[in-house]
């Protein structure tokens, strides 16, 4: 979902409070800053990803209102920018990963799962030039990929099932849609991108995907993150947010063209392009949810791929210390929602 950045280091988290966090807003968006003020409008944050373009069906189709909850609907024309934002409590809520999350709660930040919006199953990929065939084949090559993003994540995945370590290529850190450009260029020998990025790279000759998401299920969940406070301070607007998603994938099933519409415009493709990324897009029921939610002994259990994905993350560096994630999900709100 512009994807989803590891915030990695706890100097990115003390830097992010320091500046101010720059965001391009959708036609429709309110006021700057945010509030846990009872009454004040919730900041939502979301970005460039199939499984959180639904969002803006709500804010058309006025989803928010027929919930009753006030949203400052906030687009991200950077994913990393949101994700700050949160951080340093300019949000109250956005939409990313749990590999995110995690990195931004192992830098201090207090923050709850409440929904898991969609899985990546296939949209995020590792894009290579002709003549590579194998992950084995990467060794010495040069990749770009947005450094700290989920397909830095998922690139190092795939490296490490090969036998092969994060030195035996050679990372060259480049903004997402920079990456892409630069590997349609000739000047890179593979790419890590995600939809709508992955069809502006797979415009280079000869090029293919390598693997995907798909090939690691449960790698790469996206979610409906919330600031604690929001929760403590203003409970009842959470639940509307919730109630909101669910709405809005209900108006989908029941207004297919039109949601069509409103999605394609937010992503800039078309139709046929849309198509694609949403099949490369498992986007999560209410039952899939309370699923999620429960413990398990594989990385569709959110619980368990906590687990997994931390200690990922302080074997490759990008966190210092495992942090603790027994608190991180809350799943009362998706519990009252199937209950209603």
């Amino acid at each position: 979902m512009k994807i989803r950045k590891l915030l990695s280091l706890l100097s990115v988290f003390l830097l992010s409070l320091a500046i101010a966090v720059s965001c391009t807003p959708s036609p429709q968006t309110g006021s700057t800053g945010s509030s846990a003020t009872a009454g004040a409008p919730i900041q939502l944050g979301f970005s460039a990803w199939p499984g959180w373009f639904p969002w803006q069906i709500a804010q058309e189709e006025k989803l928010f209102e027929a919930n009753n909850v006030k949203v400052d609907l906030k687009w991200f024309d950077g994913y990393l920018d949101s994700i700050n934002a949160l951080t340093a409590g300019q949000l109250d809520a956005n939409s990313q990963t749990l590999n995110d999350t995690i990195s931004s709660v192992a830098a201090g930040a207090d923050l709850v799962v409440v929904l898991v919006n969609d899985n990546s199953t296939g949209n995020d990929k590792i894009i290579v030039r002709e003549g590579i065939n194998s992950i084995a084949d990467l060794q010495g090559k040069t990749v770009a990929v947005e450094e700290g993003t989920v397909d830095h994540f998922l690139l190092l995945l795939g490296l490490k099932k090969a036998g092969l370590s994060p030195d035996d290529v050679k990372i060259q850190p480049l903004e997402t849609g920079a990456a892409a450009a630069a590997f349609v260029a000739e000047q890179i020998d593979a790419v890590g991108v995600f939809a709508p990025f992955t069809s502006k790279a797979l415009e280079r000759p000869g090029s293919k995907e390598l693997f995907s998401s798909k090939d690691f299920p449960g790698a790469i969940p996206d979610h409906l993150v919330v600031s604690r406070k929001l929760i403590d301070e203003r409970p009842q607007d959470v639940q509307a947010l919730v109630n909101t998603w669910f709405a809005t994938l209900g108006f989908m099933e029941s207004n297919a063209g039109e949601s069509l519409k409103i999605l394609t415009k937010r992503a800039g493709v078309t139709a046929e392009e849309y198509k694609e990324y949403d099949a490369g897009t498992q986007v999560f029921s209410i039952e899939e949810n309370l699923k999620a939610f429960q413990p398990g002994n594989d990385m569709t259990s959110l619980p368990y791929a906590a687990e997994e994905i931390s200690k990922f993350l302080v074997e490759v560096g990008m966190v210092k210390e495992k942090p603790d994630v027994s608190k991180i999900f809350d799943d009362k709100f998706v519990k009252a929602y199937a209950n209603k």
